[in-house]
């Protein structure tokens, strides 16, 4: 009990530091919302004066109260779940533009992840047990090879030759320009469409980490003594394989997986930004444009507090799977 204790008190902290620099970061980024919408009134030729300064402060409806009055009101209006109103979108809540992007990165990322986890698992199973084998020879230095590619620059390899050399795929975009989204065959068919080269991008560049780690972890276990001593009772490679072996080496990827799942709200930046995908990534990148700060503090709330929520209850997990971590 006083281990779980433990770990609930830490994650309490964890999350009020985590929420305090939520709120000091983005004040210590250069510039305002204010002087980017100036900057790009001046840049589309309009005449700036102090008139159209202060019409646009009170229409971003900004604060101009002290730092410390602000913290106190933020922290206020988090534990309400009241985010304010977005200065990217016009007459949009921050709750309203996040809840319209955050299935998108769901499905996508989610998915990917999941694809990732099993295909590069099952890999890791087959290499490891045909170690030093040429399958083994090319599965790693397969994934080795992609490992090295970082997700945008695969991603804009994709869209150059599947996009615009050979038109195989879309340039960018959820969805066509003009549909409107709805569960209808059609639709869903034409999302999936769009989403299949980032999709491709999570996916391949990602599958190295689960190969490598269950190769590795499959290893190790081939030399453990209840595996040579179901060799010498006669059992079958399979059985061995994927009863005695695979099963006790999944748990390392199975832990990955879980902190895996906790960022999949987070997202891709780059990917989603690549492909024009209409997801939390992309969301996350006009706000940083616009110096929406309301906007940012919220994605960034909603990332951090899913990652801390996963691993809070991973550490549980582990203390219930493991007495032994509890005594530590």
């Amino acid at each position: 009990m006083r281990y779980f204790a433990r770990k609930g008190v830490m994650f309490l902290l964890t999350l009020w530091a985590a929420v305090t620099l939520n709120f000091v970061i983005p004040r210590l980024m250069p510039g305002s919302p204010v002087q980017a919408t100036l900057a790009r009134l001046a840049a589309g030729g309009q005449t700036v004066t102090e008139a159209t300064k202060r019409a646009i402060e009170i229409q971003l409806g900004l604060p101009h109260s002290s730092l410390w009055v602000q913290y106190r009101d933020y922290l206020v209006n988090i534990s309400r779940l009241r985010f304010g109103m977005t200065y990217s979108i016009t007459d949009e809540s921050v709750a309203h533009a996040i809840l319209s992007a955050a299935p998108w990165t769901l499905v996508l990322v989610g998915t990917s992840t999941v694809i990732a986890f099993v295909t590069g698992t099952l890999l890791g199973v087959y290499a490891g047990w045909r170690r030093q084998s040429r399958v083994d020879s090319v599965v790693t230095v397969g994934s080795t090879f992609f490992s090295a590619f970082p997700p945008f620059f695969l991603g804009l390899l994709l869209l150059y030759f599947l996009g615009f050399k050979y038109h195989l795929f879309p340039l960018t975009g959820g969805y066509t320009p003009g549909a409107v989204p709805q569960l209808t065959f059609s639709f869903l068919g034409d999302a999936v469409y769009h989403s299949i080269l980032p999709a491709a991008t999570l996916v391949v560049t990602s599958l190295a980490g689960w190969v490598l780690g269950m190769r590795n972890n499959m290893i190790n276990t081939l030399g453990e003594d209840y595996v040579l001593f179901a060799e010498a009772n006669g059992l079958r490679d399979r059985t061995i394989a994927l009863l005695y072996v695979a099963r006790n080496a999944l748990l390392p990827n199975v832990t990955g997986f879980g902190l895996a799942l906790g960022a999949v709200i987070g997202g891709s930046v780059l990917v989603e930004s690549i492909f024009g995908y209409p997801g939390i990534g992309s969301l996350l990148l006009l706000a940083v444009d616009n110096r929406d700060y309301p906007l940012m503090q919220a994605i960034f709330l909603l990332i951090t507090v899913s990652m801390l929520v996963t691993i809070f209850l991973v550490d549980l997990l582990y203390g219930w799977l493991d007495p032994r971590v509890r005594e530590v």
